[in-house]
């Protein structure tokens, strides 16, 4: 379980006592159980909205104004808040009383709360996805990691959805026999949902890029991580340059839709990899995974590699159609886009 392998733990605190609050779920119902964590921090940030307002005589209005509207999408902005609640709970203590006592106790989610769901591709492709599904249509500002290696890795390497066409894994002796599902595609065709691909030995700009870019946008957002796994067959060492060439092969393209340009008549996909120019039989050859299958069953390998650089092909050209498609806005649009970014500031 990603983080959770006592007695050493990747969580730790700054020096104000501040840092992530991990909890565990069962493997299926992953997406479901952070959901419920956005939730109960939202109703619970609605409740101390509604005290905030009721003591606004006693602290000021202003500084209420300030608290309530804050739009805490960077760093900056974020610390901001935290001074202002800082100097709400001065002026708290000024005086007494059930609601000025209830407000300093939860003042803190005042702060806008981050919430991550990390999960495998096993769960978020396959066994878990119609959970996932339900909770990036929910429009709740929530995030989802998935750590891709394209087989159920947790469980001994079993074959998911994940797992791209002529590979081979357990329960795909002879080869994965159709391709690998597009995750990232089915969140686009929903038009709000922040959705990036990444490979960090690729591009880490670009990774850096995307979590950001993730992290500040008020809505669902889905990262896919290029993951690699020892179910790949390859040595682990060189994985970051591994990363390199599956992106070069156009095996993992590398890209950001954001739905904020959409509003502002921008192009929203951004295709972050060039043109592929290493032949996808060329970067099989590296990984056991495809290369057991060329040396057990030539003629299938053989078949089964041309369909899969057929998908890579295809797959790229659709990419480079919509990284170049132009958006016209209406002026409608433009408004009612501009209505939801001052009621989520």
């Amino acid at each position: 379980i990603y983080g959770g392998n006592l007695p050493t733990t990747p969580w730790t605190t700054n020096g104000d006592g501040r840092g992530p609050a991990w909890a565990n779920s069962l493997f299926e119902d992953n997406a479901e159980f952070g959901l419920g964590m956005r939730l109960a921090l939202d109703q619970r940030t609605d409740y101390v909205h509604h005290l905030l307002r009721q003591m606004a005589s006693r602290v000021g209005d202003d500084l209420v104004g300030e608290l309530l509207n804050s739009p805490q999408t960077t760093e900056t902005e974020v610390a901001a808040q935290r001074e202002r609640v800082a100097l709400l709970r001065r002026r708290l203590a000024e005086g007494n009383g059930t609601i000025a006592s209830r407000l300093t106790e939860l003042a803190d989610f005042l702060v806008r709360r981050s919430v991550w769901i990390v999960g495998g591709d096993g769960w978020a492709y396959d066994i878990g996805f119609g959970g996932l599904d339900h909770v990036l249509a929910s429009g709740r500002d929530i995030n989802v990691l998935v750590l891709d290696t394209a087989v159920y890795s947790n469980t001994g390497g079993q074959s998911s959805k994940a797992t791209p066409r002529s590979a081979v894994a357990k329960f795909a002796a002879a080869g994965k026999q159709i391709r690998k599902k597009d995750l990232g595609m089915l969140a686009v065709s929903y038009g709000g949902i922040y959705v990036a691909q990444i490979a960090v030995g690729a591009n880490p700009a670009q990774t850096i890029r995307a979590f950001l870019e993730a992290e500040s946008y008020h809505g669902p957002s889905l990262i896919l991580a290029y993951s690699h796994c020892i179910a790949h067959g390859i040595d682990m060492t060189t994985s970051m340059t591994h990363q390199k060439d599956a992106t070069k092969s156009g095996f993992w393209p590398i890209y950001r839709y954001d739905p904020r340009l959409a509003h502002h008549g921008e192009r929203p996909f951004r295709l972050d990899s060039r043109k592929p120019t290493m032949p996808f039989a060329e970067f099989a050859k590296q990984e056991a995974r495809f290369a057991m299958l060329a040396r057990g069953n030539p003629e299938r390998a053989q078949e089964l590699f041309q369909l899969a650089q057929q998908d890579i092909d295809d797959q790229w050209h659709y990419y480079e159609q919509l990284a170049g498609v132009e958006r016209e806005v209406s002026s409608a649009a433009v408004t009612a886009a501009a209505a939801v970014e001052g009621s989520e500031s």
